[in-house]
């Protein structure tokens, strides 16, 4: 598009614009005298030096900003999550017993416990997209799936026990994690159950939803809390447990206090590496916007300065006049 301006010149006719007139003889001193060459009664004015350079670059500017150039940047790396893990969280009534001991040897909640080991692993699973299940005598998905795992880290701190009554139903735990996971187009899926009793009143028993689990390629950890020869419903069912982890290909563990808890989300962590796929690009960053607001800018400077000029030339015989006077 560059030389389209001399193609015009060299083209098209001259621009004429016609006028009345009076015929006078002496018409070629006029038109020396007014700048130009006269032609069959035509005036042809000069254009100047600098009105040129100015079409000049204006014209330049504006093609290279229709080229719309860009600035390739530095490359940069995204990182993309290539596991889910969904965190089921028991918060029947037994998980208010206070026979975990913290950090600071004070005795704690189970419930306490786990969230503070839990949050702790989470910060731990950067990469990874995490959701969140809590169940009682309902399981309810409190986070589908999502790589802001501070929002995760907050809804699992505000988990209160008995918030959904204070039966266990990990059965349906499971079975709410299923069709989460049938959504999820990664391929390693992992499932972390944590309680502290066993199943009361699952629709589901948690076996036959560890084979579903299984069939669509979920590995299930469970993680048991509490004392394993207590009675009624706070008794734990370890065998289940096993069994569920056993099914899915995953593992079972048993927490007595804090420091066997943060061991077994150790081994977690060990057990289940973050598997992280790196995407590469370069952002671009447009530069149309320079030589175009070079033209307009030109343009405005070079009319400004035209303008002043008309209006020196008309202010001088002015001062002239009140001189002479």
């Amino acid at each position: 598009m560059l030389p389209l301006p001399l193609l015009i010149h060299w083209l098209a006719p001259a621009h004429q614009e016609p006028r009345l007139a009076v015929y006078v003889p002496f018409m070629p001193v006029l038109a020396r005298l007014a700048g130009g060459a006269s032609a069959a009664g035509t005036i042809i004015t000069r254009r100047r030096r600098l009105q040129f350079v100015q079409v000049v670059l204006v014209w330049c500017a504006v093609v290279i900003a229709t080229a719309r150039p860009f600035w390739l940047a530095e490359p940069v790396t995204r990182e993309l999550p290539m596991r889910d893990l969904l965190v089921a969280l028991d918060l029947s009534g037994s998980m208010e017993t206070r026979d975990f001991t913290d950090a600071d040897g004070e005795v704690a909640e189970r419930l306490t416990a786990a969230k503070q080991v839990l949050d702790q692993f989470l910060a731990r699973r950067d990469g990874d997209r995490v959701g969140l299940v809590f169940f009682g005598s309902a399981a309810f998905l409190q986070a589908p799936f999502t790589d802001d795992l501070d929002v995760v880290r907050e809804l699992l701190d505000e988990a209160q026990v008995r918030m959904l009554g204070p039966r266990t139903v990990l059965g349906d735990a499971i079975g709410v994690a299923i069709p989460l996971f049938e959504r999820s187009e990664v391929d390693e899926r992992v499932l972390i159950a944590l309680t502290d009793g066993n199943d009361t009143g699952s629709l589901v028993p948690p076996a036959r939803a560890a084979e579903i689990a299984r069939d669509h390629g979920i590995r299930i950890f469970t993680i048991a809390m509490g004392d394993p020869q207590a009675a009624g419903e706070q008794a734990l069912d370890e065998a289940t447990l096993q069994v569920v982890a056993a099914t899915t290909g995953g593992a079972y563990y048993h927490a007595d206090d804090l420091s066997e808890l943060e061991a077994i989300y150790a081994e977690l962590d060990r057990l289940t590496p973050r598997q992280v796929e790196r995407q590469s690009y370069r952002p671009e960053h447009e530069l149309f916007h320079w030589p175009l607001g070079f033209a307009i800018g030109l343009s405005l400077l070079y009319f400004g300065m035209v303008e002043l000029r008309s209006l020196l030339r008309r202010e001088r015989p002015t001062l002239r006049s009140e001189e002479q006077a």
